[in-house]
């Protein structure tokens, strides 16, 4: 069934692109517009400060998991330079926005860098100093801004609909008739449930005469058909009222059908027009790059971050790519952990698949996860108890708590199998991210790790972290509730959200406060994803992130600042109180 359905996405995807190109002459392409022939010289920057001793980079950036070049961090100075004189954009720029940098060479040998910025800036793709979208949805004669405007249309007669005083007289009289006759029919019913229990007690007492029998008999019967005729005649009544409601729910749905198939087919159509780019001068639309991906079709906004514009003009251009970084300016979204100046990875669900396209033909530097993966590898995992139904370990920082997609990446999972082969399981009772060091407990059954992960469940399991905090907290000790959601479209982080993120809540107390740095201890008493990274960072909890945490505050560490030093739990079997503690590395 599932290969039908991508069959049939697949051939109805080259039908509407075969027509497409078979009008192509009268559409305007983002390769033929005047990205692919401007001139490159306004938007290509040359560095103020002296970059002869800097020493090129080997290979090209990683751009979800990278350091900043330092030609990179002196091209994002310009940038935040630049962006500070522009009076007209303050108000936008305080609110925040992602801006990103490339460092190119020239065919002639000139060494410079390129700007970009995502989405939108002072409500348009096209800036002076910012290279131009890959492709200008804006433009005048662009179909998109025509089809918009159909579809606002209809937004417009759907809010009209539904504003319509009729419409809304319509509503309330059918809430109200519902309430009214749901009373009545109440009343009704409670009355013949008494006067059933009058007739079974006089039936009871006995010395009934056939006559009255029988008249107990007609009343039943009367006040069941009398409570058929009164629900008749409600049904009528609200018939009458609802028809008129109806027909305006009927147009309102099918003006909200129409538009979501226009929104569709509008999308489509635009991400036919996203034509990228790789290294080996090789295009793709995105509904080509995407059409290999668990979601099969680009997510609204796909081509518009930095990263994918900046690699763009370079091919264009012919220009060698050397590094990349992309930064954020201004304040932090609501519920987004953003830091004015911090440089930050590329989104995952949008520019992973575009980017492992644009990317082809370089050689890429490897991930700086994978690095300390590979190095955690060579390392000892130090087993700090073990019974037959249970371990408990000590997993350094950079290893793995489950292999993940790749089975042969090394992981504590993957090391407790290769020891315990004989025992069923091992089985992780919990994670700890990649970075974060310290206890882990693994059952040597499944029945062991079922009374383990409900121990869990229920906060039967105390824990105590211990962490270095970029900045200093004032109070003493507290609790922070703030509850947290993936990001839809940058996973694994994390966003507080109160309408559809869990709870979680962590207690902390300060321990020492040092120059600009504070060590705390955090008490979970929930274990969401990233719960003390988000909590420490963002401004509603701490305001200090982790020191060395890559997604919320600064890199700029040998490692994330955060251990897993305690454990206290009732044994699952014996009973037995137990206490497990693995010091502090740092």
């Amino acid at each position: 069934m599932a290969d039908n359905y991508l069959e049939r996405r697949r051939e109805d995807y080259e039908a509407r692109k075969a027509a497409w190109l078979k009008n192509k002459k009268r559409v305007r392409s983002s390769v033929a517009g005047s990205a692919d022939t401007m001139n490159g010289e306004g938007m290509l920057h040359s560095f103020s400060a002296s970059v002869e001793n800097i020493m090129l980079p080997d290979k090209f950036t990683n751009p979800f998991d990278y350091e900043p070049h330092p030609l990179c961090l002196l091209a994002a100075e310009e940038v935040r330079r630049y962006l500070s004189e522009q009076v007209e954009w303050k108000e936008e720029l305080d609110k925040g926005k992602m801006f990103g940098v490339l460092v190119v060479r020239t065919c002639e040998g000139r060494l410079g860098f390129l700007a970009a910025f995502s989405g939108l800036l002072n409500g348009t793709n096209r800036l002076p100093y910012f290279v131009p979208p890959v492709y200008d949805l804006l433009q005048p004669r662009c179909f998109f801004k025509s089809e918009e405007k159909n579809i606002s249309e209809i937004n417009a007669r759907i809010r009209i609909l539904e504003e319509d005083e009729n419409y809304l007289q319509a509503q309330t009289e059918v809430q109200a008739l519902q309430q009214e006759s749901k009373d009545v029919l109440a009343r009704m019913h409670e009355e013949m449930k008494v006067a059933k229990a009058h007739r079974q007690a006089l039936r009871q007492a006995g010395g009934l005469t056939s006559d009255e029998k029988a008249a107990l008999v007609r009343e039943s019967q009367f006040q069941k058909a009398e409570y058929k005729r009164t629900e008749k005649r409600w049904m009528t009544r609200l018939a009458d009222v609802y028809n008129v409601q109806l027909r305006y729910m009927e147009e309102i749905g099918r003006l909200k059908t129409e538009r979501k198939r226009r929104s569709a087919a509008l999308q489509m159509r635009l991400f036919w027009h996203y034509r990228m780019l790789n290294a080996r001068g090789e295009r793709k639309d995105l509904c080509e790059i995407f059409a290999g991906t668990p979601q099969h079709t680009p997510p609204a906004g796909a081509g518009e971050c930095a990263a994918p514009k900046l690699l763009q003009q370079a091919y264009l251009h012919k220009w060698k790519p050397l590094c990349m970084a992309e930064f954020w300016c201004g304040q932090s979204p609501k519920n987004e952990i953003r830091h004015d100046g911090h440089y930050y990875p590329a989104c995952r669900s949008k520019c992973v698949p575009i980017l492992g396209y644009m990317l082809q033909g370089l050689e890429v530097e490897e991930a700086h996860s994978e690095m300390r993966s590979r190095q955690a590898s060579r390392r000892e995992l130090p087993v700090v108890y073990e019974d037959m139904w249970l371990i408990v370990v000590d997993k350094p920082a950079g290893m793995l708590s489950v292999p993940g997609r790749e089975q042969n990446i090394d992981s504590v999972q993957s090391r407790m199998r290769e020891c315990l082969s004989h025992v069923d399981g091992p089985l992780v009772v919990h994670r700890l991210d990649m970075d974060t060091s310290g206890l882990m407990l693994i059952a040597k059954s499944k029945e062991v790790h079922k009374k383990l992960q409900a121990m869990f469940e229920t906060r039967a399991v105390g824990k105590r972290y211990i962490a270095l905090l970029d900045g200093t907290v004032t109070t003493d000790c507290g609790e922070i509730r703030l509850p947290l959601a993936s990001a839809p479209h940058d996973r694994p982080r994390q966003e507080v959200d109160y309408m559809r993120g869990k709870e979680a809540v962590t207690r902390y107390e300060v321990l020492q406060r040092m120059d600009g740095v504070t060590r705390i201890a955090f008490q979970p008493l929930t274990g969401r994803t990233h719960q003390l990274r988000v909590h420490a960072a963002h401004p509603d909890g701490l305001s200090c992130p982790i020191v060395g945490d890559r997604l919320y505050g600064k890199k700029k560490a040998d490692r994330l600042y955060l251990h897993a030093e305690r454990l206290e739990l009732v044994h699952p079997v014996t009973g037995r109180m137990l206490q497990f503690c693995a010091p502090c590395p740092f």
